[in-house]
C-alpha cells in the first residue's frame, strides 16, 4: 500500500495520481487521474450530486472508473486504498497513463 502525504497549495492529500482506489459508498473502483486540494465545482452540483455533503475545504479526488465509460469526481472521506491489484478497464486509460509499476499507473507525458 501506498501511503503519501503530498502536500498541494498547503493541503494534504492522501491519494497520489496514478493511485487505484475504492469507493466506500457506491463500491466501485477506479484510478486517480487529478486531484483539486479542495472542492473545485458548481454549488449546483454540490447540492444535486453530493448527496452527503462531504467537506469542500478538503482534496476531491477525478477518478476513472473501472468497468465504465466515465469518470468520477469524488471526495477524499469516500475513498480508500484499493488492494486487489486488478488493472483497471477503462477506455481513457492510454490517455493518462503509459503502463503499471508497483501497482501505480504511471502518468503519460504530455506535449504542451
Amino acid at each position: 500500500m501506498l501511503e503519501s502525504n503530498i502536500m498541494t497549495e498547503e493541503k494534504s492529500v492522501k491519494f497520489t495520481i496514478g493511485q487505484v482506489v475504492h469507493h466506500k459508498m457506491f463500491d466501485y473502483r477506479g484510478v486517480v487521474v487529478d486531484v483539486d486540494p479542495v472542492f473545485n465545482s458548481s454549488e449546483e452540483w454540490y447540492e444535486n450530486v453530493a448527496l452527503t455533503k462531504p467537506p469542500k475545504d478538503k482534496p476531491w479526488y477525478y477518478v476513472l472508473v473501472d468497468g465504465a465509460t466515465h469518470q468520477t469526481y469524488v471526495s477524499e472521506r469516500n475513498l480508500e486504498p484499493d488492494e486487489s491489484s486488478k488493472p483497471i478497464d477503462h477506455p481513457l486509460i492510454g490517455e493518462f497513463f503509459n503502463g503499471v509499476k508497483d501497482g501505480i499507473y504511471v502518468m503519460r507525458h504530455r506535449a504542451n
